[in-house]
């Protein structure tokens, strides 16, 4: 069986313990950011939980392991959007409803995982709520959820709730040297917002090049008499939105560096934008470029290029005054 990160490790030990001492809850809450690889730490948990042989970990040898392994195993059922970006919908909570009372195929526990659950729309949630009050015998929910701010109230407080934090830079540092024959450093982990699968994702990809070269040709035009953001548009728009969040940390170690803040990780050109850029406008074009990322995530027909073009725009005029 694949080995589990490391960061997840803690937590394991602890859903580990519920298992070996038959205290796990009907209804399970995982918080965790995208990019952490919360979906390995279920597979391990909800395997364990049908294994025939052991209430620790899977065996992998029994028959219920083997059906997990095949992906074909009848009383662990995933419930997704239909389609990426989607909603879960009332139709598919209703289904799992109806397989959190029927009987198991197998005769030991259902599980039912439901990702992300902030997906599901009104409907949804208010239709899982009955049966999270009730659940069925030897029935488990495990909701998986990026933004537990989404979540009505009501589904929270029925659920014992569990949180994984990004773990130490320097666990996702050593992890990264291991998988990668790319060079890993502390700014990349902190522009991955310290998410260790993302950092994999932004040095494999060779995103940090890209990052480099970004912020090079920003601070070359906001020295410039008369700017030309062309190159620059070109270089965000290959990943608009990641790239804003990108600038918004950039602009974040800006107003750090102000401060006096000393961080591991901090973005390389931040000492010296902060000598172009005060505080006052470090930060008001930060909440800007802020908005401009939920405009393009809540309104994609919007013109990406006009709006970043704008904001590089007006931060350049203010420099200027």
């Amino acid at each position: 069986m694949q080995m589990i990160y490391p960061w997840l490790q803690p937590l394991w030990l602890k859903w580990q313990d519920l298992s070996e001492n038959d205290r796990v809850p009907g209804a399970m809450l995982c918080c965790a950011s995208q990019g952490m690889g919360v979906n390995q730490l279920v597979e391990r948990f909800s395997s364990t939980l049908v294994c025939t042989h052991s209430d620790a970990e899977p065996c992998g040898f029994c028959h219920s392991c083997s059906l997990v392994a095949s992906g074909n195993h009848p009383d662990i059922h995933w419930i997704k959007p239909e389609k990426e970006g989607k909603a879960i919908t009332v139709e598919q909570i209703r289904a799992c409803n109806r397989k959190a009372v029927e009987s198991s195929q197998l005769g030991g526990k259902r599980i039912i995982i439901i990702t992300p659950a902030e997906a599901m729309n009104e409907s949804a949630s208010n239709a899982l709520l009955k049966t999270l009050e009730t659940p069925g015998r030897d029935c488990i929910f495990i909701l998986l959820t990026h933004k537990k701010s989404r979540l009505l109230p009501t589904i929270v407080s029925r659920c014992q709730c569990w949180h994984l934090a990004e773990p130490d830079a320097d666990v996702t540092y050593q992890w990264l040297k291991g998988q990668t024959e790319q060079p890993v450093d502390y700014c990349g982990i902190h522009l991955s917002k310290g998410v260790p699968l993302k950092a994999l994702a932004f040095f494999s990809g060779g995103a940090n090049q890209r990052f480099n070269d970004i912020q090079q040709e920003l601070m070359d035009q906001l020295q410039a008499s008369v700017p030309d953001f062309s190159v620059c548009w070109k270089l965000i728009s290959e990943d608009t939105l990641l790239s804003l969040d990108w600038l918004a940390t950039l602009l974040a170690d800006v107003q750090k560096v102000h401060f006096g803040l000393k961080e591991k990780g901090r973005c390389e050109r931040s000492d010296d934008m902060a000598e172009l850029i005060s505080y006052d406008i470090a930060y008001h074009h930060t909440n800007n470029l802020n908005q401009i990322h939920d405009q393009l995530v809540n309104y994609p027909g919007l013109n990406a290029e006009l709006l970043v073009t704008n904001w590089l725009s007006e931060l350049h005029e203010e420099i200027c005054l």
